[in-house]
């Protein structure tokens, strides 16, 4: 497995990982590690795979969403999800229960706080552009807040995602950004022919940060460009394939 850690940033009280594509069973356009229920994967597949990543985490649940790029969070309290609730982040204070963000070119996001009595917050979010434009990240620290983090000591790591240099977009596309925030234009380059470069990762630390989040990690990885690593949307688009795997990213409070 390929497997992204930030040992010096997060505590030792959880578990956490950004997994790449390598290490799971999968065949044909989802080698190896494909973690997505929604793909068209062998279901029998994409268990086994969590369930790999369960074994490395250490926990015996893993809760993710059906993602549809909304700002919508769920607190994971008394049982797992299982992947037919509709949203894009999840946040708990369960030693044990796993939360994961599956990504193909949008940033996965980990969280971590602890409430005043020092007790672990975490969060996991799914961040691409529609996402972090309608307020994913903030969405999370609020519902991590509502369960008793403590705002300023949260801790956020940006995963692996589309990097600047592989995001060429339309000029129309940075519109809905510079009217939300006129500061959002640093993230966009100019190319050729009327064309621009996204920065997608920046763009997600910019909000985290306008949002009083502090302390922020991040991989600089580009997920398009490093095919052998990770699974891409717009890699497999270019390709012409009709689906694609998705990689996790996953947190948890040991018990």
């Amino acid at each position: 497995m390929n497997i992204l850690t930030f040992d010096d940033f997060f505590p030792d009280t959880v578990a956490h990982g950004f997994f790449g594509r390598q290490g799971g069973v999968s065949e044909g356009i989802y080698e190896s590690l494909n973690c997505a229920l929604h793909s068209l994967d062998n279901p029998e597949h994409t268990a086994e795979n969590r369930k790999r990543v369960m074994d490395v985490m250490g926990g015996t649940e893993i809760s993710t969403l059906k993602q549809i790029h909304s700002a919508i969070c769920f607190p994971v309290e008394n049982a797992c999800m299982t992947g037919i609730e509709e949203g894009d982040a999840l946040v708990t204070k369960r030693p044990g229960q796993i939360i994961g963000a599956l990504a193909a070119d949008c940033g996965p996001v980990l969280f971590y706080g602890t409430d005043e009595h020092k007790a672990p917050i975490i969060g996991a979010a799914h961040s691409g552009w529609g996402g972090a434009l309608k307020g994913v990240l903030e969405s999370t620290i609020d519902a991590m807040v509502k369960m008793g983090a403590e705002k300023y000591n949260i801790k956020a790591a940006i995963g692996p995602c589309i990097g600047q240099a592989s995001y060429q977009v339309g000029l129309e596309f940075s519109v809905p950004f510079l009217a939300e925030d006129t500061g959002a234009e640093r993230f966009f380059r100019q190319g050729r022919n009327d064309k621009l470069f996204f920065d997608l990762q920046g763009y997600i630390q910019f909000r985290l940060k306008r949002y009083g989040v502090e302390h922020i990690v991040t991989a600089n990885r580009d997920t398009y460009a490093l095919k052998d690593e990770y699974f891409s949307y717009r890699r497999a688009t270019h390709e012409g394939v009709k689906d694609y795997g998705r990689q996790i990213s996953a947190i948890m409070i040991k018990n």
